[in-house]
């Protein structure tokens, strides 16, 4: 259900890229590539998710590290 959504958006992006300059018509085609991948199609460019980031092993430093002035 998930993919078919996906690859309907990836359909009607490349219809607006038809009509667009071509500043916007290459932004929607890469729009359009990754929503292809969302739906199960396999990308040129590979995986579009970014790997979480690594958990802090220390809280972070403070920019107050004295007694605050009243």
């Amino acid at each position: 259900m998930e993919q078919e959504f996906y690859r309907g958006l990836a359909q009607r992006v490349r219809g607006m890229a038809e009509k667009a300059d071509p500043f916007t018509r290459r932004r929607l085609l890469d729009l359009a590539k990754r929503y292809d991948s969302r739906g199960g199609q396999p990308s040129a460019s590979g995986s579009t998710e970014r790997p979480l980031p690594t958990p802090r092993t220390t809280p972070p430093v403070s920019s107050f590290s004295g007694p605050g002035e009243a």
